[in-house]
């Protein structure tokens, strides 16, 4: 296994030798790292247009979130070009149905709120074609191009704004909110005021224009609560000049994207198996030619789950998958639902998550990311056994020297799994000596970690194994990428089986002489912070460091404060505290904290709607009575479920290496100071 994986690794771009690299990633390289975010392609298949992310540098430019840019590769050449560039946040890049133009949304300058803009091909400023009195959060361009159906919300009142202005500023929690609405706009004609649908019922927050007549796709939920949206959003299709004539399709639990058929017959999208499925992971289609359409699931039992949908003509339907660790590529017959998938792209090689398609050139735009790099832009014809790689947008990677990534399985203690993982062993590992580790588990735990890029801000990856210290990233049960059967595993357990599992990845590492028991360290975010809270307390004996990033500590309060209740209770607790509130209290780190021996750090963002950051408090506030273990709290202001500017991600990234490595590789006394020297801590190699 180990040997197949390193011929493998060797093999993937941007992996030499040893020889040939001698840099070392940083927290400062991290921190300046650029990612293709999405990509579009023309119907022609010529040319492939990207947004590119790319971090303020911290330090040096002013905080704030990262920037986007537009770039259009023409593929016969490979030619580059930015077409809007430096200081840009371009989001929802789209080709024209002629493929001359390119839509996108941003707000710019002299925007008081995100409008979409068009820009030629040929060149020239973008155009402002379509803008409202709130900002467009989607949008579908009708078949002509003539018109464009628009996400916005409704604009706040002038009464509201009047009181407001008089100190009347009062928030009624969970009704006050402005409701998202479905307007079409003439393109281009600005003085012709956008078309709300008033007869939409619901709240939408998806809209597909039929690509041959005016039908729109919408995704309606009955509130904008993101509780409704993530549980209670169904597939409609409305008249687009009037939102009358309206037919439901009721997809049976979460929902993901939703697409045309390119003769407008079928819809298909991506949905949960059921109410309790934890994910929208499989591919459900309906015609919309018959009055009494039947939904049908085109992969039944598929031991994976769906991320994104591309129709190839008005039968064939391309989609990629998580499996397990890696990612696939396949195509599947919507007129024989059942039917076995054709592979196009296996799992091994470049982790897919995203993908486009050009009828015209007969070829895919794929994001994806290797054990090497960041997401990037790829492309890929059908019968090519291999992605070609078009974008590299992180230079600096090129002469960075890498630590072997490798794919783990072994036997769970019940018996009912095989479970997987991913492990970066530590760089220059000598044989026979035993190392720290540094266990990273996902949230969620509806996700998965595939066996792609894995350092980041809150990831310490590559960096971490640079300084000597082993990664793991476990998909236990109640992962994703596994199939609903594996999904569903840890339904109504939490903490128990779930993260026996966590426990059970350190001891075969540990039995593999490769980890040295006595330097375990966990981190992980949300349900990862969960979990590292849990270990930290509970089983703070095989613990040496804790890092709990936006994680929980009272299953009870928890319930109490989050926007997602109704998510947590139908696809993961399934019952309500009151059904058991003694469970809930065992499963809860604060009932667990007197146990605590386990040096712990813990970040929150301030303004976290998910996991109130009063989660972190109470935890902090039970460590520091009980008052056997050091424990930091740090908060970051206007920060929510994750960092998202440049300094809160900078410096999230330096305290948690710091306190892992003064606890696992450093003399472990007292706390690191909690003043950081950004200009040099942790920064060089």
């Amino acid at each position: 296994m180990i040997a197949a994986c390193l011929s493998l690794l060797l093999s993937l771009p941007g992996l030499c030798s040893p020889l040939a690299q001698d840099k070392l990633l940083t927290p400062k390289d991290v921190a300046g790292l650029r990612n293709v975010a999405s990509t579009a392609i023309s119907p022609d298949g010529e040319r492939v247009a990207y947004t590119l992310s790319v971090p303020r540098e911290p330090l040096v430019e002013e905080d704030g979130l990262p920037y986007s840019e537009l770039h259009v590769i023409d593929l016969a050449d490979n030619r580059d070009r930015t077409f809007v560039g430096g200081k840009a946040n371009v989001s929802q890049v789209r080709f024209s149905p002629d493929g001359e133009h390119l839509f996108f949304v941003e707000k710019r300058s002299d925007d008081k709120f995100a409008c979409l803009y068009r820009l030629s091909l040929d060149g020239g400023e973008a155009q402002r074609v379509a803008k409202l009195e709130s900002a467009i959060t989607a949008y579908s361009v009708s078949p002509s191009g003539e018109r464009a159906a628009v996400i916005a919300t409704e604009p706040e009142s002038a009464k509201r704004k009047q009181s407001a202005e008089k100190g009347f500023k009062q928030e009624i929690y969970e009704e006050d909110f402005r409701l998202p609405r479905v307007y079409v706009v003439e393109l281009e004609q600005l003085e012709i005021a956008p078309r709300m649908l008033d007869k939409v019922p619901g709240c939408p927050n998806q809209v597909i224009w039929s690509p041959v007549d005016d039908r729109l796709a919408l995704a309606l939920s009955p509130t904008p609560l993101i509780d409704d949206e993530m549980m209670k959003s169904r597939v409609h299709v409305v008249d687009a000049l009037t939102g009358e004539g309206m037919t439901r399709y009721d997809n049976p639990g979460k929902l993901g994207q939703i697409t045309w058929s390119p003769d407008g017959q079928r819809l298909a999208f991506v949905s949960a198996q059921d109410e309790n499925d934890t994910a929208a992971g499989r591919i459900l289609c309906v015609s919309t030619s018959v009055d009494a359409p039947g939904i049908v699931d085109l992969l039944p039992n598929f031991a994976g789950h769906v991320e994104r949908l591309a129709w190839l003509d008005s039968s064939r339907l391309a989609y990629v998958a998580a499996e397990g660790v890696w990612s696939s590529l396949g195509v599947v017959d919507a007129a024989r639902p059942g039917s076995e998938p054709k592979q196009v792209l296996g799992p091994g090689g470049v982790v897919v998550t995203d993908l486009a398609w050009a009828s015209g050139g007969k070829l895919f735009s794929l994001l994806g990311s290797t054990p090497s790099h960041p997401p990037e832009c790829f492309t890929l014809r059908i019968g090519d056994v291999a992605a070609q790689r078009r974008t590299r947008s992180n230079p600096i990677l090129e002469g960075v020297r890498f630590a072997l990534q490798e794919v783990v399985r072994f036997k769970s203690r019940d018996g009912k799994f095989e479970l997987e993982g991913v492990l970066i062993r530590p760089l220059n590992e000598k044989p026979g000596q035993r190392y720290p580790l540094i266990l990273n588990v996902h949230g969620g735990p509806e996700a998965c970690q595939s066996n792609g890029w894995l350092t980041g801000y809150s990831n310490p990856g590559q960096v971490a194994a640079a300084r000597g210290m082993a990664v793991l990233h476990l998909n236990y049960r109640g992962s994703t990428g596994r199939g609903v059967d594996f999904a569903k595993s840890s339904q109504g357990d939490a903490a128990g089986a779930e993260f026996d599992d966590l426990i059970d990845g350190i001891d075969h590492l540990v039995d593999s002489g490769l980890v040295d028991s006595a330097k375990v360290g966990v981190t992980g975010g949300s349900y990862g912070g969960y979990a590292t809270a849990w270990l930290s307390t509970k089983h703070s004996e095989r613990i040496a460091a804790g890092v709990m990033f936006v994680g929980i500590s009272n299953k009870i309060s928890k319930v109490g404060t989050t926007d997602i209740a109704n998510e947590e209770f139908l696809v993961h607790s399934l019952k309500r505290p009151w059904d058991d509130w003694d469970h809930l209290l065992d499963r809860s780190p604060i009932f667990h904290a007197y146990k605590c021996k386990t040096p712990l750090l813990i970040m929150h963002g301030k303004d976290d709607p998910r996991v109130n950051p009063g989660q972190s408090r109470e935890l902090y506030r039970h460590l520091k009575l009980h008052g056997q273990a050091p424990v930091r709290l740090v908060l970051y202001p206007g920060e929510g479920h994750g960092n998202r500017r440049s300094a809160s991600r900078y410096d999230y990234n330096l305290r948690q290496l710091q306190w892992l490595e003064h606890y696992l590789k450093g003399a472990g006394s007292n706390m690191p100071p909690y003043e950081l020297d950004y200009e040099n801590t942790l920064s060089a190699q």
